[in-house]
């Protein structure tokens, strides 16, 4: 249901979109806190949807269909603003460039699998691989204006290299899982067009026995009282 609280929290995280935006873009200084504070906020709700979905029983399609691309819109805006403002550069836009990959190849899959009514579902190290994306997005946000006394930039820079190595792992993991699918599919089609090709053989076998045996002359009739 739409208005459910874990599909709500889950429109929030597209929801508040245009504010990240606006408030990366702000010239001020308090702006960057800002957008970290909105990114953080809503990466919250991600663990929030599902953690309410499964505790009062409020799963749904809709929800299941929602997280996944709430999650993958939310961090490719972040990611683009983030290199269109040149806090990722050089061998940086390498592991962005590995993560949003790894999304539209999760994405395909999903999409592709969807339709044969096969379900993908999230493994634990995916959910650690988000958290951790999250994280260094998050920091990266913040940028020059957190304290001076923590590194905020290399934090930020470190986990986006781990969020990075974490997707190849996770995207192989899922690509095997559609790999299997596929080749079942495969295997399917071509073991229902060698039976139709024996059906076609053995009907054409038939017929050609059946007007052979039409074709065959009748032999002659013994005439009644004729000496053997």
């Amino acid at each position: 249901m739409l208005t459910s609280l874990p599909n709500l929290l889950t429109l929030s995280r597209i929801a508040v979109l245009p504010l990240l935006v606006g408030a990366f873009y702000l010239d001020a200084p308090w702006s960057s806190i800002v957008a970290c504070a909105v990114f953080a906020g809503a990466s919250l709700t991600d663990y929030l949807d599902g953690y309410i979905a499964r505790t009062f029983h409020q799963a749904s399609s809709l929800g299941r269909f929602l997280d996944p691309v709430a999650d993958k819109i939310m961090v490719a805006v972040a990611l683009m603003m983030l290199v269109a403002d040149a806090r990722i550069t050089n061998l940086m836009v390498l592991p962005a460039l590995v993560i949003l990959c790894r999304e539209i190849l999760v994405s395909g899959l999903r999409e592709f699998l969807a339709e044969l009514q096969v379900g993908l579902p999230v493994s634990r190290l995916a959910k650690w691989k988000t958290a951790i994306q999250m994280i260094a997005i998050s920091f990266l946000l913040l940028g020059d204006a957190g304290p001076d006394w923590v590194p905020v930039i290399l934090i930020g820079e470190i986990s986006l290299w781990l969020a990075a190595g974490l997707p190849l792992i996770t995207g192989y993991d899922y690509l095997r899982a559609g790999l299997r699918h596929m080749n079942q599919i495969d295997n399917e089609a071509a073991g229902r067009r060698a039976a139709a090709r024996l059906d076609a053989n053995t009907e054409r076998l038939t017929k050609a026995e059946a007007r052979a045996d039409n074709d065959a002359p009748e032999q002659p009739r013994m005439r009644a009282g004729q000496a053997e």
